[in-house]
């Protein structure tokens, strides 16, 4: 339970089918929002929504202290990523090692059969292996986000909004509840990362030399303006490059170990290949490589036909350019509905 409505939702209809349900809230980081009303899912505030929603639907409810885990993988990663000029994923690396790695350990040591989380995305079991699906409607999907899961995982995870894949019909649902989380906007925010200074002035702290000054150049090498880090640059990047151009500019590479920032024109950011690394494959293993698939490389963006290789390396190869190709992000590959293997970008 994170405090927020879909998990809430989850909660109640599963009491409601009679199942004896448990709810467990992680608290992975301190307060970092101003308003705790609309601060992350592991903050202060979401856990005491939490426990009103627990009261309310009268069920046991458990608050475990992952704070440590927390730091030592989503955190130290996120730096690190950072700093050999890449842009990762807070949110997916704390579902796979976090939520569905220490959390799932933690719902065995207390008794339960099944993970039910708030995510919307469908489980199946096909040919011996247990699949994940995009939700049910497509309107709201995070299969994306969760491809990182494995096969022994997928057997202990139970997804019940996934068969809706509606956010405004399990805010209706919280109502008819009386849950008082049904109207609480969703979390947008990094939860580690302060709403006064974003990521840069969290990096900064941490980490002061990824804010070391450099310079950004042209395709040519020549310098064009300087930079104050790395970090506060992204592939794809178009504000905020420290110049002016009558061609609109796009920053298309990060070189930490110069401090480098290159940048060029649109169609510099269009890539047919896309490597991955760290793949968890899905609905089927490597040996059914090549395969025909449809890819993502960002949450928000339509899949496109592609073809999936595992040999001599795991990569996409694209039917069409796509733009920005962002290492540290994520790449997903579907056929129809099922995810057949996810990774993160090199």
């Amino acid at each position: 339970m994170s405090g927020g409505v879909d998990s809430s939702v989850v909660a109640a209809l599963l009491k409601r089918r009679g199942h004896d349900v448990i709810g467990v809230t992680m608290q992975i980081w301190q307060e970092s929002q101003r308003d705790p009303r609309h601060a992350g899912c592991c903050s202060l505030g979401a856990v005491e929504d939490a426990r009103r929603v627990a009261r309310i639907l009268g069920i046991p409810h458990y608050v475990v202290n992952f704070q440590d885990a927390f730091r030592e993988t989503v955190i130290d990663e996120f730096i690190e990523e950072y700093s050999r000029g890449r842009t990762p994923n807070p949110c997916v690396t704390c579902n796979k090692k976090v939520k569905f790695s220490a959390l799932l350990d933690k719902a065995a040591e207390l008794g339960c059969e099944k993970l039910a989380t708030g995510h919307y995305a469908r489980i199946r079991k096909r040919g011996g292996r247990h699949v994940l699906l995009r939700s049910r409607g497509g309107h709201k999907d995070q299969s994306y986000v969760l491809y990182g899961t494995n096969q022994d995982q997928l057997s202990r995870i139970w997804l019940p909004l996934g068969e809706l894949g509606n956010k405004a019909e399990v805010r209706r649902m919280a109502r008819e509840a009386g849950l008082p989380v049904a109207d609480k906007p969703d979390s947008q925010e990094i939860c580690f990362v302060s709403d006064a200074g974003g990521y840069r002035e969290f990096l900064r702290k941490a980490r002061p030399e990824l804010l070391g000054a450099g310079d950004v150049v042209d395709a040519e090498g020549r310098v064009v303006a300087r930079h104050r880090g790395i970090a506060d640059f992204t592939i794809g990047q178009r504000r905020g490059l420290g110049f002016a151009s009558g061609t609109p500019m796009y920053v298309t590479q990060i070189d930490p170990e110069s401090r480098q920032v290159r940048v060029g024109p649109a169609e510099a950011l269009e890539r047919r290949e896309v490597e991955v690394g760290d793949v968890t494959w899905g609905s089927m293993g490597p040996e059914a490589a090549p395969v025909r698939v449809k890819a993502k490389i960002r949450y928000n963006m339509e899949a496109k036909p592609a073809t999936l290789w595992a040999e001599p390396t795991v990569r996409l190869v694209f039917d069409e350019p796509v733009r920005a190709v962002t290492p540290g992000q994520i790449a997903v590959a579907y056929r129809g509905q099922t995810v057949v293997a996810g990774g993160t970008i090199l």
